[in-house]
C-alpha cells in the first residue's frame, strides 16, 4: 500500500493562487499609500512573501508519504522522504486504533515497539486503513497455519 496526503493544489496552482494574494494585497497597498499610508506597500511586500513561505512549506508537507509491504514473515513501513523504515514479524504485529491528542492514532505493535502510521491521513481514511490491514493480517497468518 502507498499512502499519500490529499493536496488540493498542484503546483501550477499553487503559484497562481500566490500571485492572486500578492496582487490583492499589493492592490490595496497602492490604494493605502495612495491615502497617505506611506508604509502599507512594504508591508504588502512583508506580507505577501510570509503568506507565499508558508503557503508552500505547507504544500511540500503533501511530499510526505508512507509505504506498506506486507509479505508472509514481515510488514514494512517506509517512510518517504526521509527512508525511516521499520519492520514488524507478521504473526506478532497488531493494529491499534487509539485516541490521543485529540485524534484517533493508528499504531502498529509488536515487541514493545510502536509505530504511528498514516497521521496525515483523515479519521476516516486512517479507520479504513486500520480495518484493511486487520483483515489482511488475519488472512496472512490463516494461511500459514494451513
Amino acid at each position: 500500500m502507498w499512502l499519500k496526503p490529499n493536496r488540493a493544489l498542484s503546483r501550477r496552482d499553487l503559484r497562481r493562487l500566490i500571485g492572486v494574494l500578492a496582487a490583492l494585497a499589493l492592490t490595496t497597498a497602492v490604494l493605502g499609500a495612495w491615502q497617505g499610508n506611506v508604509f502599507a506597500p512594504l508591508f504588502a511586500l512583508v506580507e505577501s512573501s510570509a503568506v507565499a513561505f508558508a503557503l508552500g512549506v505547507a504544500w511540500r508537507a503533501g511530499d510526505r508519504s508512507e509505504r506498506i509491504t506486507l509479505d508472509e514473515s514481515s510488514l514494512e513501513v517506509q517512510s518517504l522522504p526521509g527512508r525511516r523504515s521499520a519492520r514488524f514479524p507478521t504473526y506478532w504485529v497488531r493494529v491499534r486504533l487509539r485516541s490521543g491528542q485529540g485524534r484517533d492514532r493508528l499504531l502498529l505493535a509488536s515487541h514493545g515497539r510502536e509505530l504511528e502510521i498514516g497521521a496525515f491521513l483523515g479519521e476516516e481514511e486512517r479507520a479504513e486503513l486500520s480495518r484493511k490491514l486487520m483483515v489482511l493480517l488475519a488472512e496472512l497468518n490463516q494461511q500459514q497455519r494451513r
